[in-house]
């Protein structure tokens, strides 16, 4: 059990790049909150005493004339290269004694020293003096930004290293055991990737990866890995910043990025090794080839890796969810085509399924056709299916037709029934599961009806609730745009109807239209409303809407046809 580590005044900080820009800002932050102590390492010297003329001049560019009217007093010739060397000096060393300046205004107390996290030696004697480093926050950072064909072996070494080789000399120089804080500043380009970045995206995934691996061996100390969007100062230039609106990604205000940096130290936060702190990252839909392809693409399916299916076992054995075969053929088209979401799916059929048992095979192909693909009205339809190979047997499992689209339509709005006195049978939240029969054989991975809101033989409305669960127990079938864990709660009312009017229990064969356009929510209430479309012996057709609590509508299910299951 980890052990509730506090911020307190005695608590003291090892910070790298904390002199300057955002970092510096979360230092002064945490100074105000905690009044603690930091030791400030950056690469930039403090001017003890400025020369004089450019002695009180702040505005950039008259500081930049008086450098230039300077160095021509000095028979020099000045460039802008050599003006702009001369001001950045100025402006850091400027930076680092207002930052020192306002942690003692907040009540804290930091000390900075010019010290390259990446210089090991120059490091280690300086912070073997320091005994009593409580934590660590590495914010040190560098960008070289260019296409990969363009970088140069000097351009990755100068980013790769101030993140990892720079973590990795901080950790060898302190006594680990001891550390309560572990802070790592990654960013949004390790989790999603970005143009221009491979080497700072390489860099920052280290670090996220190492966060994990740091709190499983030292369980006490509160270690995270913040993936940071972009702010508004740090290393956003205005040409960025533009880049980032045109994407709709959000920048984070410096106030609210510290505020939140508070908050993730909370001790009641300390069981999640990684945070994403930044809107959601759409990339621009890219450039369609006229060719139309055709990818096989192969697949391992580990039992042990997919903790989730043990949450969906029928007869006694684990079987692959219909939604999740679905979700594994629309998070693969949506890698192979960056900026393209799912829209719709069309006649999608199970064949065979997927049955953990004695046919179970192991290795699984994906075979996705390109029907027809168009750059100006950003559409691609597909046809895809799963299937697998036996003593020379090919076996099909799943199939459909889906359309991705770059940009979705606007989600339309459902209107909610007005709750109906009617009887309905007993309903324990999630309890009931484990009582039910039929259709609602799930396991926590798969629970969430909560209550109905009307209840006839024609139609239905339920309230529902998906408690996100952990990418580990995701395993190979992680919620993305497409969510196959709430998509399959959506379709349990139904069986709940089954049973109460007919004593009969189902299980999905197909589907003839699927649409989303949006999240579907997860952690919050969310509804869903059925539409009886015919019922016989051996089947039920249901229309189904899925909407949050303003009506706006995720997504639509349009003919899912259920088969009769007589065995439990």
């Amino acid at each position: 059990m980890k052990l509730a580590n506090r911020i307190n005044p005695s608590s003291v900080f090892l910070v790298s790049g904390g002199g300057r820009g955002v970092t510096s800002e979360c230092v002064i932050r945490l100074a105000q909150q905690y009044q603690c102590k930091f030791i400030l390492l950056g690469r930039s010297l403090i001017i003890e005493f400025e020369p004089e003329y450019v002695e009180n001049c702040f505005d950039e560019s008259a500081l930049k004339k008086r450098i230039m009217e300077y160095q021509l007093s000095q028979a020099q010739k000045p460039t802008p290269i050599s003006v702009q060397k001369v001001f950045n000096q100025i402006s850091a060393s400027r930076e680092i004694k207002n930052t020192l300046s306002r942690v003692q205004q907040a009540g804290g107390s930091a000390e900075y020293f010019n010290i390259d996290v990446t210089d090991y030696v120059s490091l280690q004697a300086k912070v073997t003096h320091f005994s009593a480093i409580t934590g660590i926050i590495h914010g040190a950072g560098n960008l070289a930004d260019k296409l990969i064909e363009k970088k140069t072996e000097q351009d990755f070494e100068i980013v790769y290293a101030a993140k990892v080789q720079g973590l990795e000399n901080i950790l060898s120089c302190v006594n680990i055991p001891q550390l309560q804080h572990l802070i790592l500043f990654s960013s949004t380009s390790g989790f999603y990737g970005n143009v221009g970045q491979t080497d700072y995206a390489m860099a920052n995934e280290i670090l996220n990866k190492s966060a994990h691996l740091i709190q499983q061996k030292y369980p006490n100390c509160h270690v995270v890995a913040i993936n940071w969007g972009p702010w508004e100062s740090g290393m956003v230039t205005p040409e960025v910043k533009k880049a980032f609106t045109e994407r709709n990604i959000g920048i984070i205000p410096i106030e609210i990025g510290t505020q939140m940096l508070v908050k993730e130290l909370n001790s009641g936060n300390q069981a999640t090794a990684q945070v994403l702190i930044a809107s959601p990252i759409t990339p621009p839909a890219t450039q369609l080839n006229s060719e139309l392809k055709t990818y096989h693409i192969h697949r391992q399916l580990i039992l042990e890796e997919n903790p989730f299916l043990q949450d969906h076992v029928i007869a006694g054995k684990p079987v692959l969810p219909t939604t999740c075969a679905m979700s594994w053929i629309i998070n693969t088209c949506e890698n192979l085509y960056p900026g393209y979401r799912l829209f719709n799916c069309t006649n999608f059929k199970v064949l065979k399924g997927i049955i953990f048992d004695e046919n179970f095979v192991g290795e699984y192909i994906l075979e996705i056709q390109e029907r027809a693909k168009n750059n100006n009205s950003q559409e691609i339809e597909v046809f895809a299916r799963i299937c697998s190979e036996k003593s020379h047997k090919i076996r099909y499992h799943f199939s459909g037709e889906f359309k991705l689209l770059g940009k979705i339509p606007p989600a339309p709005f459902n209107s909610f029934p007005e709750t109906q006195e009617v009887t309905i049978p007993y309903w324990d939240n999630n309890n009931s599961y484990q009582s039910w029969v039929g259709m609602l054989f799930h396991g926590p991975s798969f629970q969430g009806i909560k209550n109905f809101r009307t209840f006839s033989r024609e139609k239905f409305t339920a309230e529902c609730f998906w408690q996100k669960i952990e990418a580990k127990q995701q395993g190979q079938f992680p919620v993305q745009w497409f969510n196959p864990y709430a998509l399959d709660i959506s379709t349990h009312p139904l069986g709940i109807w089954l049973e109460h009017f007919y004593q009969e229990y189902v299980l999905p064969a197909s589907l003839e239209k699927y649409e989303q356009f949006a999240l579907i929510p997860y952690n919050e209430e969310f509804y869903v409303s059925g539409e009886i479309k015919s019922k016989t012996d051996f089947n039920v057709l249901a229309d189904f809407v899925i909407f949050n609590s303003q009506g706006k509508v995720s997504a639509r299910l349009f003919g899912v046809t259920f088969i009769r299951w007589v065995g439990q």
